[in-house]
């Protein structure tokens, strides 16, 4: 081999290993930075790895979102959308919508955002309802059925009747997880977890150098958000989590529970022994309607589901015949549960 060409091989190989060592001990000499608040009437926290913080840019994008999809607000195209207004094109909206009505064909209606009213009748939606009687049940399941709308190519929702309303609460946080995840990696960030409400999407790792670790919370009634008592962790890099129940979100009536869980096809709050549902998918939109799904289905088919969609995996925890509290996961989530 000729001397010269094996001196700047070494040289090459030395340089190498210099940079290698100088990236290392920057990627340790970062900070990890926190960011936190409030959106969607819910909590928020963001650790990534990054000289500065970059709330501003967070709380902007997050801005933006709720100006798109939240119902809460009035200004936004998802409310304007269901007051039967003409919009101009918002690619977050269609986004949601486009990927709303895939999942819903996939799952045979278990997901649809149009059980609004019927949200709202049973108290759990934007606005205030009253207990609704059978009557009044069937008279929403009119105006319900993801069948029933259509994107149009410009991006104009498209509805049979004008009184459908959409709710994309199911998916949207979901997709809010997304676009932040998608705006720390456009910063270069390779370590970063965004949990919002608890959907998460974790690349990289920790501050420990480790793979990000996140509970499962035990399916206990706790309408109050204070019981932090786990069912399992999870640990995993590179993925999105969601996380959907009825131990949280629900009322009793004449000594009867109701959850805010909607079947599209029935009108009523389920009753299925699923407790909870998560779904770890390659993006927090599609897990976050899972999880949803899920729920509606019941524990047959939310595993005959599964076991045909290898993208995704699951972990339900239901009650069984005998009312114990059982864990279900499918064989690939087994490699996600810390030891």
């Amino acid at each position: 081999m000729d001397k010269k060409f094996t001196k700047n091989l070494i040289w090459l190989t030395l340089l190498l290993l210099a940079t290698i060592a100088i990236l290392v001990r920057h990627n340790r000499e970062t900070p990890f930075q926190t960011s936190g608040g409030l959106i969607f009437g819910t909590m928020y926290k963001i650790t990534y790895q990054y000289d500065t913080d970059l709330k501003a840019d967070i709380d902007s994008a997050l801005r933006h979102f709720d100006g798109s999809l939240s119902t809460f607000n009035d200004t936004s195209t998802l409310s304007r959308v269901n007051r039967n207004e003409v919009v101009p094109y918002d690619s977050l909206f269609v986004n949601v919508i486009r990927r709303s009505l895939e999942i819903s064909r996939q799952t045979d209606g278990a997901f649809d955002i149009t059980v609004a009213p019927l949200v709202n009748a049973w108290g759990f939606g934007f606005k205030k309802g009253d207990f609704p009687d059978s009557l009044k049940v069937d008279s929403l399941l009119q105006l319900a059925g993801y069948t029933k709308i259509a994107l149009s190519p410009d991006g104009q929702v498209v509805k049979q009747d004008p009184r459908i309303m959409l709710d994309c609460s199911a998916i949207a946080k979901g997709y809010a997880v997304d676009i932040i995840a998608r705006l720390l990696t456009s910063k270069g960030i390779d370590n970063y977890m965004v949990d919002i409400g608890g959907e998460v999407v974790v690349h990289g790792t920790n501050a420990s150098g480790e793979a990000w670790r996140i509970g499962i919370n035990k399916p206990v009634d706790d309408s109050l958000a204070t019981n932090n008592e786990l069912q399992t962790i999870l640990q995993l890099s590179d993925v999105a989590v969601a996380t959907s129940g009825n131990y949280r979100n629900f009322y009793y009536r004449d000594g009867k529970k109701y959850a805010h869980t909607i079947d599209p096809q029935t009108g009523y709050p389920i009753q299925h022994s699923i407790l909870s549902a998560t779904v770890v998918a390659r993006d927090c939109m599609s897990a976050d309607a899972y999880a949803t799904s899920f729920m509606v289905m019941g524990l047959p088919r939310a595993k005959e589901f599964v076991a045909t969609h290898p993208e995704i995996e699951a972990c339900f925890i239901y009650t069984d015949d005998e009312g114990n509290n059982r864990l279900y996961l499918t064989k690939g989530m087994n490699r996600y549960i810390a030891k």
